[in-house]
């Protein structure tokens, strides 16, 4: 047997009116026969098109305040029916069920009355129940019904009727099922979060949204991105945001972040390379790019102020391979479009989620994102010697850029400027010193300097080396059983060590 089917019946049920209008014109002009109920049908009434009230086909009005309209075996009888099951074939003769080719719904928005800040009673009202049925029950019988279960299937709906005049295959129906388990599963999954706010013992997440990249990580791998960037950012210019790009400019907001004054950093590989703060944005430029000039070459541009003319003009001396911020004058805009693979990113002032998770061996990594912003009067002092007022605004400079780096860590800066960070490192120690010897090919001198630790020094190794180039302060968590040892070198030669109490591990 054939597997064409023509929509010869649909049932409408939509909380949003949108293009319904245009859907049942067309549906009119191919005498299909229409059910709706409630606003939905109101809505048909409107537009001079015959419809048939389901209470009618029920002999059940809508009860319970509107929650049961269409739960009745005349509607899903008429639904699930297999075409080719002379069993289900008299049955639905037997009790004078029509069939139902085209279901068309839209569910009851709980996501957006979540977001809206609306009561719990509200909310719970928009659990849609009926429509969630008739998108089940509907793709389930793929093989002979058409399901449409949001308004993003609207076009390919209207494709269908106005290409091949109501007239589906098999393929057509599964592709729309295939959608229809999309959107109910993800509805679902909105509101099992809801309920499960504060709970860690299951886990759902869903996106409806995905943008194909042109690779992974490297070329040989496929790459997608789940998620609504564009809520975010405005992206103003460049080529393709790439699976690497994502993950630096993840980075480099996470960082940005850290700070309240007018701060620019760059990033490579999701560390920071440079970073200055600084009262004019030009200057915080400047400096950023003279922590490390040849790592910044390709990098992620990030600042938390809108980019002015004179900085834009400087930047763009530089090739970079993405630049955020949340504003452009617009003939700063105008010089940094000149590079026309460069990606312009106007940061929206949206916050990015707090939950952090990821796929490891057969499941799923799920934590608090590293939130804690360490201040000063929760600073502990532990040597003899003080950190004056200025050093500690270097000390929680440094650490901001030591917890937003790749453990292990240590991060050497001074007067707000990152100098030179070791990342990455399977020592500490060596840490330390991959950071010592940037900064000196760079120039810089690490006199009077700070250093930050992302963890505890185990031995009192790295503030002996740390003191031998001439830093003076240093701010770690603490918390090593042999603190003491490096709590005595620093009081023996006069340094200054803060303790904050809490690790940055990043991996």
């Amino acid at each position: 047997m054939s597997d064409l089917r023509k929509i010869k019946s649909a049932l409408i049920s939509v909380y949003h009116k949108e293009r319904i209008d245009e859907i049942v014109e067309k549906l009119k002009q191919i005498d299909v026969k229409i059910y709706s109920t409630g606003g939905t049908q109101k809505f048909i009434e409107g537009l001079g098109v015959e419809v048939t009230p389901v209470e009618s086909l029920t002999s059940y009005p809508s009860i319970l305040g509107g929650r049961v309209k269409t739960l009745h075996p005349k509607v899903f009888g008429g639904i699930l029916a297999r075409r080719e099951n002379e069993g289900d074939i008299a049955q639905l003769q037997e009790y004078d069920i029509p069939e139902i080719d085209l279901i068309i719904v839209d569910l009851y928005p709980f996501e957006d009355t979540v977001a809206s800040g609306a009561l719990h009673a509200d909310i719970i009202e928009k659990i849609d129940i009926g429509g969630i049925a008739l998108i089940r029950g509907a793709a389930k019988n793929f093989n002979d019904v058409i399901i449409v279960p949001s308004q993003n299937e609207y076009d390919d709906l209207l494709t269908l009727l106005n290409e091949k005049d109501g007239e589906s295959n098999l393929q057509d129906r599964e592709g729309f099922a295939c959608k229809a388990f999309a959107t109910s599963s993800h509805y679902d999954s909105a509101i099992f979060n809801y309920f499960n706010q504060g709970k860690d013992d299951l886990f759902r997440v869903s996106h409806n949204q995905s943008k194909v990249l042109r690779y992974g990580e490297n070329p040989h791998q496929r790459g997608v991105f789940f998620g609504k960037f564009d809520e975010l950012f405005d992206k103003v210019h460049g080529k393709e945001i790439s699976y690497n790009n994502l993950l630096d400019i993840d980075a480099a907001i996470t960082l940005i972040d850290e700070f309240e004054e007018t701060t620019f950093a760059i990033l490579k590989h999701n560390n920071a390379c440079g970073c200055a703060s600084r009262e004019k944005l030009i200057d915080a430029w400047k400096d950023a790019l003279a922590g490390d000039p040849v790592s910044a070459f390709g990098g992620i541009l990030v600042t938390n102020a809108a980019i002015d003319v004179e900085t834009a003009a400087e930047m763009n001396k530089l090739f970079s391979e993405v630049v955020i911020a949340p504003g452009y004058d617009a003939d700063a805009l105008e010089i940094l479009k000149s590079k026309k693979n460069r990606i312009i990113l106007i940061r929206k002032e949206t916050k990015i989620p707090t939950a952090q998770f990821r796929s490891v061996l057969n499941g799923v990594l799920y934590q608090d994102r590293d939130l804690k912003q360490e201040i000063a009067v929760e600073l502990k002092p532990v040597t003899t010697t003080q950190p004056s007022a200025d050093k500690v605004e270097d000390l929680l400079f440094a650490n901001k850029l030591v917890k937003q780096s790749k453990s292990n860590t240590i991060v050497l800066a001074k007067n707000k400027q990152l100098l030179a960070s070791g990342v990455g490192e399977t020592s500490r120690v060596d840490a330390l010193k991959h950071a010592i010897e940037k900064a000196e090919n760079f120039g810089f001198d690490l006199k009077d300097a700070v250093m930050s630790s992302d963890a505890f020094f185990p031995f009192s190794d790295c503030v002996d080396i740390a003191h031998g180039v001439g830093v003076d302060s240093v701010i770690q968590p603490g918390g090593s059983i042999r603190d003491q040892d490096s709590i005595d070198f620093c009081n023996d030669h006069g340094m200054a060590m803060v303790f904050t109490g809490t690790r940055h591990f990043k991996h």
